[in-house]
């Protein structure tokens, strides 16, 4: 059977940063997309990032964490364009974990479960810290005509929505799995090692 492929969207903007935050550095000087992508390649070795065209820096650094590059033209319609690229461009992966590149905080660990739950014939995985869901999500193959058709900025929500009864939640001791960044403070609102870290 074909390996799951991870899937780094690191596509956006960053209108709220203020400059390009998947740059920014975390408490040890890691980049922000690169913290995010090493978590995700310790779990899933077959991943790819999903970038915006002409964003060379980013996508060298990310490629030299073993990740394949892929450009979304689209990129600023929206997350769905972008995570559908990430799924075009694995056509015949077994399944699909989706990873945002401005969430560094979350464990290893978590990311192997979902894998594995992915891998052992789980439809949708995602995971649950204190009753929240977070991400990164997995997708198994059935829903790759679904990914594909993805518009707009609300990525995989809509597809989670409405396929709850199929959900396998994965429940995580992993603060990680709902802390974004979206603004400079962010980085340093939750410190990073102990959220990285802590078991």
């Amino acid at each position: 059977m074909p390996p799951l492929t991870g899937i780094l969207l690191a596509a956006g903007a960053s209108r709220r940063f203020g400059s390009n935050k998947l740059l920014a550095p975390l408490a040890d000087g890691t980049p922000l997309a690169v913290a995010a992508a090493r978590v995700l390649v310790a779990a899933v070795p077959k991943a790819l990032a999903v970038v915006r065209p002409g964003d060379r820096f980013l996508a060298s650094l990310l490629a030299a964490e073993g990740l394949e590059i892929v450009e979304c033209a689209d990129a600023q319609r929206g997350m769905g364009f972008s995570l559908a690229a990430g799924v075009a461009a694995a056509p015949a992966a077994a399944g699909w974990l989706i990873a945002l590149a401005d969430m560094p905080y979350i464990k290893e660990s978590t990311v192997a479960r979902l894998a594995a739950e992915l891998a052992a014939g789980a439809t949708l995985v995602a995971p649950v810290y204190r009753g929240r869901r977070g991400h990164p999500v997995g997708f198994g193959r059935g829903y790759r005509a679904e990914l594909l058709a993805l518009r707009g900025d609300r990525g995989a929500r809509a597809i989670l929505d409405r396929s709850l009864a199929l959900l396998t939640p994965i429940a995580v001791d992993d603060p990680g799995v709902l802390y974004d960044v979206d603004w400079p403070a962010d980085l340093s609102a939750v410190p990073a090692r102990d959220v990285a870290t802590a078991d």
